[in-house]
């Protein structure tokens, strides 16, 4: 489905900017209970995303790095494509942590204990390198993280982050 937007902010410090999506276009995605989607703006940049709903309004998130890349600003109008998300994850699995999973079945098994929601927030963390040899070294962290811990506990994943990089 395709639809013009303006680019809006909230006055929130949960999220920025944002793109409404009307009523009747997010409806269509959320019968499914599936608000998860990919969002094509100016027909250039492609992204995983979800409908989000705030004070009766529909909506999609829109960051700094987009917004910049796309030259886009408060009041921009920004042509928008959204399709179903089929992804497993609702967003993009990084090539070496599928092969981290691949060769750690116990890692794997863990990880998908976890919820959908901590499962993405993991995936971007691993994947949000440009950097092959980072993206690796994220991997084998997050996966070592989910077996030897209860819950996902991000200031300490961080710190084993740290850590290893220290001993490299």
């Amino acid at each position: 489905m395709t639809f013009v937007a303006i680019v809006e902010k909230f006055d929130s410090d949960l999220w920025y900017f944002y793109l409404p999506v009307p009523e009747e276009v997010a409806h269509t995605f959320l019968q499914s209970e599936n608000k998860r989607v990919i969002a094509t703006l100016d027909g250039k940049e492609s992204y995983h995303c979800a409908i989000m709903s705030m004070e009766g309004r529909y909506f999609i998130n829109v960051n700094k790095e987009r917004r910049k890349k796309l030259g886009l600003r408060k009041g921009t109008a920004v042509q928008v494509e959204l399709q179903p998300d089929a992804s497993d994850y609702g967003m993009p699995v990084p090539e070496e942590f599928k092969e981290v999973l691949n060769q750690d079945p116990e890692g794997d098994e863990a990880f998908h204990r976890l919820t959908p929601g901590k499962q993405r927030s993991l995936l971007h963390i691993a994947g949000n390198v440009k950097n092959t040899d980072k993206r690796i070294e994220r991997a084998l962290v997050i996966v070592n993280h989910v077996k030897t811990h209860e819950k996902v506990d991000f200031k300490i994943l961080n710190a084993e982050m740290k850590a290893f990089r220290s001993r490299s």
